[in-house]
């Protein structure tokens, strides 16, 4: 799944493109738990503030797991 497919309110789509790019061409192992963890962060902080709904919350951890998930296995 990709960000681009994920209804987000106006300003906080380039935020979560960012951090999944981080994720998505971290250099390291170090650098991809970095970005895994803003990445939580962001969504978290959003969910909390009641900016985003639950199910749109639960669609960009899935995204941001999964990007993760992949780019470990490309390090590995």
């Amino acid at each position: 799944m990709s960000i681009a497919q994920i209804s987000l309110p106006k300003g906080v789509g380039p935020h979560a493109e960012k951090l999944f790019d981080a994720i998505t061409q971290a250099s390291t192992v170090e650098d991809l738990n970095r970005a895994g963890g803003k990445a939580e962060g962001f969504v978290l902080g959003l969910e909390s503030a009641k900016a985003i709904k639950s199910q749109i919350a639960e669609s960009l951890y899935v995204a941001y797991d999964d990007a993760a998930s992949q780019r470990a296995t490309e390090l590995a």
